[in-house]
């Protein structure tokens, strides 16, 4: 391993609007016995790192792991490596390219194969979890989730035959991806005419 390391967010529209913040109770609580406390640890540190630099960052990797309490070691067995490594077999990091490794932002809920296998009690509570999700109708979860990633996509520049297209491909209901992606446009047209005018230079 190279004295540092090139780390930069993973964007996704999906999960960076209905995914887990890494500090987060969902992550601490059933993610954290799946990934272990050293991979949540580093998606921590990064997710403070990536808030004052979100473009990406450069890792002194000896200082990052002492920092971390993972000790000196900079090799390919290293703590950290390893727990890059792991980042990357969940899907939650991959190769970025130019020796750059993109990590995400948010987590996914965890999926049912590792709820599985955590312990009966956290089992148990994230049956309640999801039940709790469940008892706001399904239709209003819908319609605010779509509207978020709509919204998110347009801030992105995607054109909004575009925002429809990805909205459906990601399993929304056609007429839910049609209100969302006009009350997106709506408010994207809103927020830009309301920054223009209070713009001196405008």
């Amino acid at each position: 391993m190279s004295a540092t390391i090139h780390v930069k967010p993973w964007p996704d529209p999906v999960i960076d609007v209905l995914g887990h913040d890494p500090r987060s109770w969902y992550v601490e609580t059933f993610w954290l016995p799946t990934l272990g406390p050293t991979c949540v640890l580093l998606m921590r540190h990064l997710a403070d790192r990536f808030d004052r630099r979100p473009d990406g960052l450069t890792l002194p990797v000896a200082d990052t792991a002492q920092a971390l309490g993972l000790g000196s070691g900079v090799g390919s067995s290293s703590p950290l490596q390893r727990s890059l490594s792991r980042l990357v077999q969940f899907d939650l990091a991959c190769d970025g390219g130019d020796s750059t490794v993109a990590v995400r932002r948010h987590l996914p809920p965890v999926n049912r194969r590792h709820v599985r296998r955590l312990p009966p009690m956290l089992q148990a509570e994230h049956a309640d979890w999801v039940q709790s999700q469940l008892d706001v109708p399904a239709l209003d979860i819908a319609r605010r989730r779509a509207r978020r990633v709509a919204f998110t996509l347009l801030e992105q520049g995607d054109e909004p035959d575009h925002v429809e297209r990805a909205l459906h491909s990601v399993g929304f209901h056609p007429s839910v991806c049609r209100e969302a992606a006009s009350w997106a446009v709506q408010r994207h047209r809103e927020a830009l005419e309301a920054a223009t005018a209070t713009d001196p230079a405008a």
